[in-house]
């Protein structure tokens, strides 16, 4: 055997790189041109009626490709219902719109069964849950009971009526509208039907400058709602195919243990009476993988989970009694959360 053939060269070295700059080892890079592509025209639709809301319209958008539901919130006369309609105009779907009030039964929404007298059997006749986005205006209006009829519609896709199941069709998207607990009428949603919720989305008011463009905007086209202009830009068919994209992202395994340690250190936080649980992890990892997509990004950063973990998890937390008393908010005890946690290399 020559010496050539048993010489061992020197292994040379990978040159160092960040977690932002890591490729996924095991598949090709990922093409995102037309998965960009179509979310600039689904913004670019929402756009032509809402004048700024950046963040609200973005998260909005990472829902729909991580597949999760959605919870507005904010004082009434902020375009939270109406954003919840540009995304579905925009989006080329069964679309059904439920009003919860007082008085709502489970039966409203999930439907019923009815006597049919040719056949003498009962049908069963689909409420307005049966669509693929379905937008609930002012959840919190409606009792525990009725709220208590989406928990499994949300966590399952399908729901449950006299012993038979019934599948809800994908993509099935729940976007719900809701004022601040402080309004009268209002009832606190269950933790167990927050959770299930992918965001809460907190929408304020709009800058001096954004209400101007609002006002001249509605005047120009004499119809705040002038839903018409909205153009469908992604179906049924498009959507799934952009979520598979947002799946097939990379996340370094030193990630998922950030996140991890973000969603742990929720439980263990002297401020906090409640904590995240197991869910809360993977819908940061979800989105953080939705939202590395939606800027070109074939792989996950730090970036993507810190921006992502303040909508997830600020919903999912209960703060103590004293932290209340202080006046501080679930979202800053996250950030400082956030800021006290080691970021990965």
């Amino acid at each position: 055997m020559s010496d050539e053939l048993t010489h061992n060269e020197p292994t040379q070295e990978p040159p160092e790189e960040t977690l932002a700059q890591e490729q996924n080892p095991y598949s090709p890079r990922t093409e995102l041109t037309a998965f960009r592509n179509a979310v600039e025209a689904v913004k670019e639709e929402i756009g032509k009626i809402i004048v700024g809301q950046h963040k609200m319209v973005e998260l909005l958008i990472a829902a729909i490709l991580a597949d999760g539901h959605i919870l507005i919130e904010g004082v009434p006369g902020v375009a939270k219902t109406l954003s919840a309609k540009l995304l579905a105009r925009s989006l080329s779907t069964r679309f059904s719109r439920i009003q919860f009030t007082p008085d709502l039964m489970p039966s409203d929404v999930l439907g019923t069964s009815v006597f049919n007298a040719k056949t003498t059997d009962f049908e069963f006749r689909h409420g307005p849950i049966f669509s693929q986005i379905v937008l609930i205006d002012e959840i919190n209006r409606a009792p525990a009971k009725t709220q208590a009829a989406l928990f499994e519609a949300m966590e399952e896709r399908q729901i449950t009526i006299d012993g038979h199941t019934y599948e809800l069709e994908r993509p099935f998207i729940v976007i719900a509208t809701q004022n601040p607990i402080e309004q009268e009428g209002t009832y606190r949603l269950p933790e167990a039907q927050l959770d299930r919720f992918l965001f809460k989305i907190e929408v304020g008011y709009p800058s001096e400058e954004e209400e101007v463009r609002i006002l001249s905007e509605f005047h120009a086209r004499k119809s705040q709602n002038d839903l018409s202009l909205i153009q469908p830009v992604l179906n049924e068919t498009e959507i799934k195919q952009a979520q598979e994209v947002v799946r097939s992202v990379y996340i370094d395994p030193k990630l998922i243990a950030y996140i991890v340690k973000i969603v742990t250190h929720t439980r263990s936080s002297q401020d906090l009476y409640l904590g995240a649980s197991p869910r809360a992890s993977i819908n940061i990892m979800m989105t953080a993988t939705a939202l590395a997509a939606m800027r070109g990004r074939d792989f996950v950063t730090p970036e993507d989970i810190q921006y992502m973990a303040g909508p997830v998890l600020h919903h999912r937390v209960i703060l103590t009694p004293e932290k209340e008393m202080e006046g501080a908010t679930a979202a800053e005890v996250i950030q400082k959360t956030v800021e006290g946690i080691e970021v990965p290399r």
